[in-house]
């Protein structure tokens, strides 16, 4: 009996071990199956596009940003039978965005190593489809969550516009304010979402442009930022573009260490006088610059966020400045060369100073500034009356001025 159980035991054990044995050179066999399947080797990428509905020959171009925040043509290739196809190196992840041809806007994407997958919906555009690498798989996440949110914006804006210009003429206050508290209230549950994000996605590439976005916030929180990118993961901090941000940091906190220049801003109604060399070596006063409304533009060749905003900049001068505007550029650059390269780029025919000290400059200084873009907007008498207005809200500002 003893010995029928040791054989049914050792049966056992012998049956077992095989099994795991089995189990173990599948799992490998797997794993080298997958591994020999793929199309990429570490540090390269594969784009495989699919355009349904697009002509053979038309054209898709692959681009990106420099520090600068021009646009630069990295590839282009053509459609064939509805596909394209893109295949190159990469060293680390950044943002990409694929460009057809005769259509404006792009499909912006992050480029990494691995294999991205690319559907083109022709109609719709930004409804084109992502997938493919893990940042990509977030990207197409947080744009369906972002959209979906922006989607009951647009369609809350359409349903009251009449209704709120309707309120206005009647100078109804409560219905104003009611009908304003309901774009707010979504308004802000895009903006709790994009600031949450960071902080329970801390491996995400997304997470580091969301916390480059921040810079830009009406409602800046040093400490705050500062906590969420220390809180990332490694790998995103070690980036060019991590490194570019805890490079804005440090800045920050070092001029923060003068807290008395932000008390005397806050406090003081008329903007600090000051004064600087042009591009030309003459020097410039804010005192000759003041129109009926004058904007005060801290700026920089390299800050992509301030290039982006300079057409716009541009049109409200070009728009304004015979009825009154004008504008006077601070730029925070170091590099004479590349601020006077931008100036002529970007058709920035204002008054523009710079001491070439980044943000070492005393005029920043003197502003308290943490950030670029940051901009003040002045009444007739030179006193602040507004900070960091972009697009209508800023038109509106400058047009209310321009009538008293």
């Amino acid at each position: 009996m003893r010995e029928t159980i040791f054989i049914l035991n050792t049966f056992a054990k012998n049956f077992n071990l095989k099994y795991k044995m089995k189990k173990i050179v599948f799992l490998i066999a797997l794993s080298l199956t997958i591994l020999s399947c793929s199309k990429v080797k570490k540090g390269e990428f594969l784009i495989t596009g699919e355009a349904k509905g697009l002509p053979n020959g038309k054209m898709i171009s692959l681009k990106t940003q420099n520090d600068m925040g021009i646009v630069l043509n990295v590839d282009s290739v053509k459609v064939q039978d509805g596909k394209f196809e893109f295949k190159g190196k990469v060293k680390e992840p950044s943002m990409f965005a694929l460009y057809i041809k005769d259509i404006q806007q792009p499909v912006p994407f992050i480029m990494e190593s691995g294999e991205i997958v690319v559907k083109v919906d022709k109609d719709s555009i930004w409804k084109s489809k992502i997938s493919g690498t893990d940042s990509n798989d977030s990207f197409q996440e947080f744009n369906d969550k972002s959209n979906s949110i922006q989607k009951r914006l647009v369609e809350y804006q359409n349903k009251n516009i009449q209704k709120l210009m309707e309120a206005q003429q009647k100078k109804d206050n409560m219905a104003i304010e009611s009908l304003k508290s309901g774009y707010v209230k979504i308004q802000k549950e895009l903006d709790d979402y994009m600031n949450v994000y960071p902080e329970q996605n801390t491996n995400s590439y997304i997470s580091l442009l969301l916390v480059e976005r921040l810079f830009n916030s009406q409602d800046f929180d040093f400490k705050k930022v500062k906590k969420t990118f220390e809180n990332l993961d490694v790998e995103l901090k070690n980036t060019v573009k991590g490194k570019a941000i805890a490079t804005k940091l440090k800045a920050i906190e070092k001029n923060m260490k003068n807290p008395a220049a932000a008390e005397k801003l806050n406090t003081l109604n008329l903007a600090p006088e000051f004064s600087a060399k042009n591009p030309e070596g003459k020097t410039i006063t804010l005192k000759e610059s003041l129109g009926k409304v004058t904007i005060i533009d801290f700026w920089a060749s390299w800050c992509a966020p301030c290039r982006k905003e300079n057409p716009n900049v541009v049109a409200l001068y070009n728009e304004f400045h015979s009825k009154g505007l004008n504008i006077i550029g601070v730029s925070l650059d170091d590099d004479a060369a590349k601020w006077k390269e931008a100036i002529a780029k970007d058709k920035l025919t204002w008054n523009q100073v710079s001491n070439l000290k980044g943000f070492e400059d005393p005029i920043a200084k003197m502003y308290d500034i943490q950030q670029i873009p940051t901009t003040f907007i002045l009444n007739s008498k030179g006193n602040i009356v507004a900070k960091d207005l972009r697009g209508a809200e800023l038109k509106a500002k400058v047009q209310e001025l321009l009538a008293q």
